[in-house]
């Protein structure tokens, strides 16, 4: 397993912080949309507007748009939380791809991120 890069105590406790805000924050956003669900976890809320066709199809739209969003939130979570698990397991900063560390610019402006900007750059341009 790759060893965490060089940061110093205050860059990774500042970091720390910042992930555990966002967590917060997510966590906040995703109660508010859905709803615990015994099988799997949990769904999107469906919005109840009323019954009439304008209610029934702005319910529809607001619930395909709460999907995606719901998806994004869950992946922005689970990166949040994969990083805390890096900082515990002193393998933090460490870029997936090239195994070469994040830069500190990078990781202040998003925490989570998992990559350099040049992989990241390289798999943007991929899709």
């Amino acid at each position: 397993m790759a060893k965490t890069a060089t940061f110093n105590k205050e860059f990774i406790e500042k970091v720390k912080k910042m992930l555990l805000e966002e967590k917060a924050k997510l966590s906040s956003e995703l109660a508010k949309m859905t709803k615990k669900n015994p099988n799997d976890g949990s769904t999107t809320k469906f919005p109840n507007y009323g019954d009439t066709e304008d209610e029934n199809a702005a319910e529809v739209a607001e619930y395909v748009t709460n999907i995606s969003l719901e998806e994004n939130l869950e992946k922005n979570f689970r990166d949040v939380e994969k990083a805390l698990e890096k900082i515990a397991n002193d393998t933090y900063g460490i870029c997936k791809y090239c195994k070469k560390p994040i830069e500190e610019k990078r990781l202040l402006a998003r925490p989570a991120s998992s990559a350099c900007v040049e992989c990241k750059k390289a798999i943007v341009q991929e899709i």
